[in-house]
């Protein structure tokens, strides 16, 4: 058996593992070394110009860095990959090797608060326009899109609107006028949902979420399918990689004109924690998926609780559109649910004693947040409710542990709620 005939679950643990080359360690070493030693000049010359492949400084390229990247290359299908210091790294790095001054992007307007912030905000002072659509309506993008268009991107499950898009359609869409779609695929994960197998061109994953597991390190990644070809009349800056790498010329680019000199470098070590988090990626998903569907049947049969929001359920807008998407493996592990005001928010986030009340998501502990008060607190009220965000919504990343102790949790909170 080799690595192309590996499930899933086989390939999470053993995929790019070389102990040979680690004098017989099974745990990829952290090579924390700011840069690496040649013997000869004129070897260090062939790895500059990229005659030889080598590592020269840690900014640059890292051994540790280079198995994580590996490993999610053969994960999510894709031709090659960059890991970065944070989820926005990626999705910044990926966005400025395709876009300049004068060009626009269209966007689902279903997206994390600093994607958000990074789209509306930074992105138009530098002379990037971004139309941000409803991700799941088809045509409210083929109405945006335009011959400006230099790429799509889109969220797999919103957060926290939870909604699902078409990502099938959208890439047709974007290839019928000639642009990459990009897809964050940050709280799906590989596990749930490959959307480069979907027809789209570039993944986007923040591996500090599911990926890692366990709320200790911070990292992201940017992979290409390398499908994309980069037509010279709509990317001319795209000539010089082509040539130079061919398919290789989106991560060429993304590596050597941004990631490398806006200093993006993921740390070693925090590499190491995630390639650890990775072993067990198939069996926590199992379950945050599993408990996040049985918490979200419990709240929506609760007295104390308006509303719940949620793919899984079968009243949900996205239902249909997630069974179809995920082939029915689960739904993802993060919900949204409403009291009777912000107020009840807040004693219910006191309240509970098993979940954890903090910013971030896709950790193995049940974690719970009230994002109008808080992620969201700088927005307008119209941007906070055009996301999806309301003064009497909780938001709960759910976790691993036993789901009769997080459905008791959340009962007792309630009930002093």
């Amino acid at each position: 058996m080799t690595e192309k005939t590996w499930k899933f679950d086989t390939l999470v643990i053993h995929g790019a593992q070389t102990p040979g080359e680690w004098k017989s360690t099974t745990l990829t070493p952290i090579y924390q070394s700011a840069s690496h030693q040649f013997e000869t000049a004129e070897e260090l010359s062939d790895v500059f110009a990229g005659k030889k492949a080598g590592f020269i400084y840690q900014r640059l390229r890292n051994p540790t860095n280079q198995a994580l990247e590996k490993r999610m290359t053969l994960l999510t299908g894709g031709l090659e990959s960059v890991v970065t210091g944070s989820g926005m790294a990626a999705i910044n790095n990926a966005v400025l090797a395709i876009c300049r001054a004068g060009d626009e992007i269209v966007s689902g307007n279903s997206l994390f608060m600093s994607t958000f912030l990074l789209f509306n905000n930074v992105l138009r002072k530098l002379g990037i326009d971004v139309k941000l659509v409803e991700s799941g309506d088809l045509s409210a993008w083929e109405k945006a899109v335009t011959p400006k268009t230099k790429l799509l991107f889109v969220e797999t499950i919103g957060n926290p609107k939870m909604d699902v898009p078409d990502i099938r359609g959208l890439a047709k869409l974007a290839h019928a006028n000639r642009a990459p779609l990009i897809v964050d695929n940050t709280l799906a994960t590989p596990y749930l949902c490959k959307p480069l197998e979907l027809g789209a061109d570039i993944l986007i994953c923040s591996t500090t979420k599911y990926l890692n597991g366990h709320g200790s390190a911070v990292g992201g990644v940017v992979i290409d399918a390398g499908r994309f070809d980069w037509p010279e009349d709509k990317y001319q800056d795209f000539k010089i990689f082509k040539e130079r790498v061919g398919k290789r010329a989106f991560i060429d680019k993304v590596w050597r004109e941004i990631h490398i000199n806006f200093g993006t470098t993921q740390s070693p070590f925090q590499s190491y924690l995630t390639l650890i988090g990775l072993d067990t990626l198939a069996l926590r998903m199992e379950r945050h998926l599993s408990n996040a569907e049985k918490l979200a049947e419990f709240l929506d049969r609760h007295p104390k609780v308006k509303w719940v929001n949620y793919p899984g359920l079968a009243k949900s807008t996205y239902h249909e559109a997630a069974k179809a998407l995920f082939q029915g493996k689960g739904y993802g592990g993060l919900l949204t649910f409403g009291l009777e005001n912000e107020k009840a928010c807040f004693d219910f986030i006191r309240n509970v004693k098993l979940a954890y009340h903090l910013a971030n998501l896709g950790d193995c502990k049940t974690l719970v947040i009230h994002p109008w008060s808080s992620q969201y607190i700088s927005f307008t009220e119209e941007s906070r409710r055009e996301n999806g965000i309301t003064p009497d919504m909780v938001r709960v990343s759910v976790g691993i542990e036993a789901s009769e102790d997080i459905l008791e949790d959340f009962d007792q909170a309630l009930r002093k709620t």
